[in-house]
C-alpha cells in the first residue's frame, strides 16, 4: 500500500470507529475535504518536522505556507524544544536513544490495513516516548487513553520492543495554541491487553462495516454527520421530549440537556452549510430561498483612497497600534521580552463558562450573593 493512501481504519479516526463500528464505511461514500483548519495542520506539521530536523542536525529544506505566522513560528518552536529536552533527557541516561520524526507506523497485526504516521518517537532502552503534536485550537486533546496514540504505541512496540526491550511506553499530546501538554504512562501489559480485548474485535467490525450505529461527541468530526440518519433521531427525539421552558425542567434534566448542548449546535450548524451547499449547486428545498447576505463596505484601492484624501485637504487618516503580544516576544525573543515588559504584561481573568467536569481547568468558586447580604 503506498505511503500516501489513506487507512479505511487510521489512527486519527480511531476514536470514531471504535465507538461507532461502521461509520468507517460509511464515511467512504463521501468525498475528502479539507478545511482551512486542517491544512493550516498540515503546514504547522511541515514546518515543525523542518525545525526538528534541523536540531537533529538533519538536512532539511524550510517549507513554504501561505499560513505561515508569528504564531506558527512560535508555537513550533516551542514544541521543538520540547522534543529535543526529551531527547536530551533520555540521552543521559541512555546514549543510543534513537529520534524518529513523521514515521509511519503500521498496526496492521492488530487492525486489518491499519496505519499511520508519528509525529515524534523517542526510543531508548526499555521505553518508547510518543509525541503528537495538535496545531488546532479547537478541542482539547488529552493523552490518557488516547486510542490513537495508543495505536502508534502498539505499532512502535512492533517495530521496537525486542530490540530496546520496552516495558514502559510514554505518550505526550503537546497542543501548544490551547497550552496543553497531556502526558500519559503505561506499561507494555496493559497496552496489549487492551489491544486484545477491544481493539481487534471492534475493528474486524469496523472494516467490515458491521455493529450499531452509535453517536456521540466522537461524530464531531465524522463526514458522515451532516446525513447520519441515527445521529439524527438521537437530536431530535432530544429536541422533542426535553426541550421545554427551562423552568419546567428539573436539574437533572437540564445536565442532561447541558452535556448533549454542543453536538446539538454543531450538527444543526452542519446541517444548515450542507442546505445551504446544495442549494448554491441548484436544489430548491421547500419553504426556502436564497438570498443576498449583509455585505461590509471596503476600499477598492487603497493607495487611491489616500492621494484622493490627501488632495482633499484630509491627512489625519491613519491608526497607529502597538504591535500584538507574540509578535513583540518574537521581535525581543522571549527572554528580553520578560526582563523588558514582564511586569508591564498581565492576563486578565477569563470570562466564566461552564464546562463538563472532565475540562482540565480548575473550577471557580461563585459567592452566594444571599450569604454575602445576610446579616451576621
Amino acid at each position: 500500500m503506498p505511503p500516501n493512501d489513506h487507512a479505511l481504519l487510521s489512527a486519527s479516526s480511531s476514536h470514531r470507529w471504535l465507538n461507532c463500528n461502521p461509520s468507517a464505511r460509511l464515511e467512504r461514500e463521501f468525498a475528502d475535504r479539507e478545511t482551512t483548519a486542517a491544512a493550516e495542520g498540515t503546514a504547522a506539521h511541515a514546518l515543525a518536522e523542518h525545525k526538528l530536523k534541523r536540531r537533529l542536525k538533519l538536512r532539511s529544506e524550510r517549507p513554504v505556507s501561505p499560513f505561515d505566522t508569528d504564531e506558527m513560528e512560535t508555537c513550533t518552536d516551542d514544541y521543538t524544544d520540547f522534543v529535543m529536552e526529551q531527547v536530551t533527557k533520555e540521552r543521559r541516561r541512555d546514549p543510543d536513544t534513537q529520534v524518529f520524526i513523521e514515521q509511519r507506523l503500521d498496526f496492521s497485526c492488530y487492525v486489518p490495513e491499519g496505519f499511520g504516521t508519528g509525529d515524534c518517537l523517542i526510543v531508548s532502552r526499555g521505553r518508547i516516548h510518543i509525541i503528537d503534536l495538535k496545531y488546532g485550537m479547537g478541542l482539547l486533546v488529552d493523552s490518557e487513553e488516547n486510542p490513537q496514540m495508543k495505536l502508534y504505541a502498539l505499532a512502535a512496540l512492533k517495530q521496537y520492543e525486542e530490540q530496546y526491550q520496552i516495558k514502559k511506553v510514554k505518550l505526550t499530546i503537546f497542543q501548544p495554541r490551547r497550552e496543553n501538554v497531556s502526558t500519559w504512562e503505561t506499561s507494555v501489559a496493559k497496552l496489549k491487553k487492551w489491544a486484545t480485548k477491544e481493539l481487534v474485535p471492534k475493528a474486524e467490525k469496523a472494516f467490515n462495516g458491521e455493529g450499531e450505529y452509535c453517536p456521540g461527541e466522537w461524530c464531531i468530526f465524522c463526514k458522515a454527520a451532516v446525513k447520519c440518519r441515527a445521529r439524527a433521531e438521537d437530536k431530535l427525539r432530544l429536541a422533542q421530549s426535553e426541550f421545554k421552558m427551562p423552568p419546567l425542567l428539573t436539574d437533572a434534566e437540564i445536565e442532561d440537556v447541558l452535556a448533549k448542548l454542543p453536538d446539538i449546535k454543531k450538527w444543526a450548524d452542519e446541517i444548515q452549510e450542507y442546505a445551504l451547499a446544495k442549494a448554491l449547486a441548484g436544489k430548491e428545498w421547500a419553504g426556502f430561498k436564497l438570498v443576498e447576505g449583509r455585505s461590509v463596505r471596503k476600499y477598492t484601492d487603497e493607495r487611491a483612497v489616500v492621494k484622493a484624501a490627501n488632495a482633499a485637504g484630509y491627512h489625519d487618516i491613519y491608526k497607529k497600534t502597538l504591535i500584538s503580544l507574540t509578535e513583540m516576544e518574537k521581535l525581543m525573543g522571549k527572554a528580553e521580552f520578560s526582563k523588558v515588559l514582564g511586569a508591564l504584561v498581565t492576563k486578565p481573568q477569563g470570562k466564566p463558562t461552564l464546562v463538563p467536569d472532565t475540562d482540565k481547568r480548575q473550577a471557580i468558586t461563585v459567592s452566594n450573593p444571599k450569604n454575602e447580604f445576610s446579616e451576621i
